[in-house]
């Protein structure tokens, strides 16, 4: 418990006081050094240090700080708003600027449901999403996703119109001896089957990650999913979102995760890595059909937030995608990706108690398991992702170890999403790091 005021994320924990940072490099207050292998939450895409964005940041409190979007546009959300359009899948021409992905899910629940009643479909107010999912921690948000975990304790105060189908996750769910399309096609057609018991005019929207971040550990889906699941979309009319917060921004690859999935969605939520932790900014990009179908009928959008369109968060995240591709770091994210797979491959690939390593560019999930053969999960009692987070901790490193991998309870899991600027020594010290981590976790709950 702290001696201060803060109302801290859990009151027993006695974390570190951060001072500084360096590159790939966060520094406490007493000079330690953490190499920095999940970006916070997948969030610092350009390391602690980056003096172009900082000085674009500084650049633009020396003009205007801030006005509200009711009164006044600025210079920089016009600019951010058009480069992000620009970088977008064809027919995504209209960006909300925000401030954090559950305010852009959010923005996208009302916007898809308003959709409708300008369109004259009243009838549209359900939403399906995945089990295993995240989408934010707001209460529309919160329902939407599908970690039960996180969604329990606030189950009475969640909105009845949020419905969940099963994930994607071809290693930990297939049938024995079922091929990956099939698996695929499978468990995509559950979107129709729940459309249809819902009743085919009364779904508005479906939401997915295309990579599964926190809750299961950069997990993508099977190859041709989300052409199935936007095949079932235009037949019911029903709109798609994918939520890009933690994977998108270049996390994978590509600047827009869905530009692997070869398939155009209706909605893009994008954040975190879009403000590289410089300063809070978040997204929310809609097709010029949905735009046009407000333009034309009410023009107003029932939503806004008091800092949406902040000047200095706009002009950080104009200057991040800058720097993104002044120096090819989309490049950088792909070539150092496969190396840091390559490299969790060949250090973990053969340990009994890592079940499956995966992910796309620097977006990369370790499972763990007490069995290889059966994928049986650790006893959650172990608290083995905990034990992880602080042995890495003492080791010098930040990682992510989540829990609930399997089902929202059962299940753990190592997300790594290092900065998009780490080189080959930087892989090495952070896979020398993740095994002492794991071999002193493994050494507390009884096992080597």
């Amino acid at each position: 418990m702290s001696d201060g005021h803060v109302f801290e994320r859990h009151t027993k924990a006695q974390l570190p006081c951060v001072s500084g940072g360096d590159g790939v490099w966060l520094i406490d207050r007493d000079g330690k050094r953490y190499i920095d292998a999940s970006g916070g939450a997948a969030v610092s895409s350009l390391g602690h240090s980056n003096r172009y964005v900082i000085d674009a940041a500084k650049a633009q409190l020396d003009k205007i700080a801030y006005a509200h979007t009711g009164f006044l546009t600025s210079e920089p959300a016009e600019r951010l708003s058009n480069k992000l359009a620009k970088l977008a899948p064809e027919g995504i021409e209209r960006v909300y600027l925000v401030s954090g992905g559950s305010e852009a899910v959010e923005a996208a629940i009302k916007l898809a449901r308003q959709y409708f009643l300008e369109v004259g479909q009243p009838n549209r107010k359900h939403i399906i999403s995945r089990w295993q999912s995240y989408h934010g921690n707001t209460l529309g948000a919160l329902a939407t996703g599908g970690n039960r975990w996180r969604r329990a304790q606030f189950e009475p105060l969640l909105p009845t119109a949020m419905h969940q189908i099963d994930a994607c996750h071809y290693w930990r769910f297939a049938d024995e001896g079922e091929s990956e399309f099939d698996y695929g096609m499978r468990v995509a057609n559950q979107l129709e089957n729940k459309i249809i018991e819902l009743g085919e005019d009364t779904v508005a929207a479906f939401f997915a990650e295309p990579v599964v971040g926190a809750t299961m550990g950069a997990v993508a889906a099977t190859k041709g999913y989300f052409k199935r699941i936007r095949e079932i979309c235009d037949k019911y009319g029903v709109l798609l979102v994918l939520d890009e917060v933690m994977c998108g921004a270049g996390r994978v690859g590509t600047f827009f995760a869905s530009e692997q999935e070869d398939v155009t969605p209706d909605i893009i939520c994008l954040a975190k890595g879009l403000g590289a932790g410089i300063q809070p900014i978040g997204a929310m990009l809609s097709s010029n059909k949905i735009y046009d179908a407000i333009a034309s009928g009410s023009g107003f959008f029932q939503h806004g937030h008091t800092y949406m369109g902040h000047p200095v968060a706009a002009a950080t995240g104009l200057a991040v995608i800058e720097e993104i591709e002044r120096h090819d770091l989309l490049n950088n994210v792909n070539v150092m990706g496969e190396k840091l797979m390559d490299a969790l491959k060949e250090r973990f690939g053969q340990n009994p108690y890592i079940g499956d390593i995966r992910g796309r560019g620097l977006f990369l999930g370790l499972e763990l398991v007490a069995d290889r053969e059966t994928k049986t999960p650790f006893d959650p009692a172990f608290g083995l992702n905990k034990l992880i987070k602080k042995a890495a901790m003492q080791e010098g490193m930040v990682c992510y170890p989540f829990g609930g991998t399997v089902d929202g309870k059962k299940g753990d899991h190592v997300l790594l999403a290092p900065p998009f600027i780490i080189d080959e020594s930087h892989i090495e010290i952070i896979v020398d790091r993740l095994d002492k981590a794991l071999q002193i976790s493994f050494k507390q709950i009884g096992i080597s």
